[in-house]
């Protein structure tokens, strides 16, 4: 009996530790509030260039940051914070604040639209150079 025991004790120990380390690598809730903490936060344009993070999901919304680049790597790379939204989503409807932002593009910058979490729209935390 005490062997069956410890067989059973060692199969949910391990599904439980199996259960948070997926829940652990999942985005979590984000409010407004740390949503402008992490937009105040400096980044490491090296370590993110190129990069596309999912941070987590604001009222609903799943929100992710870009780090797009393009000649001058990483010393061009910039951050931007919006709202992924599903196809033929309205910006406005959804709570976001649509903003056309300069994206570096080859040897230049391409002006692109984002819908962006109405947290960061007024100050400009969205985008980072």
């Amino acid at each position: 009996m005490p062997r069956i025991t410890s067989v059973v004790l060692s199969i949910l120990c391990t599904l439980a530790g199996a259960g948070c380390a997926t829940r652990a690598s999942e985005p979590g809730l984000l409010g407004d509030a740390a949503l402008k903490a992490y937009a105040a936060k400096p980044f490491d344009k090296h370590a993110m260039m190129g990069q596309t993070v999912e941070l987590g999901r604001n009222h609903g919304l799943p929100v992710v940051v870009e780090f797009p680049c393009a000649d001058v790597c990483p010393q061009y790379t910039v951050r931007i914070i919006h709202y992924r939204l599903p196809a033929g989503a309205d910006c406005a409807a959804a709570g976001g604040v649509t903003k056309s932002v300069a994206v570096p593009v080859a040897i230049t910058v391409m002006q692109k639209t984002f819908c962006i979490p109405a947290a960061l729209a007024a100050d400009g935390g969205y985008y980072t150079r």
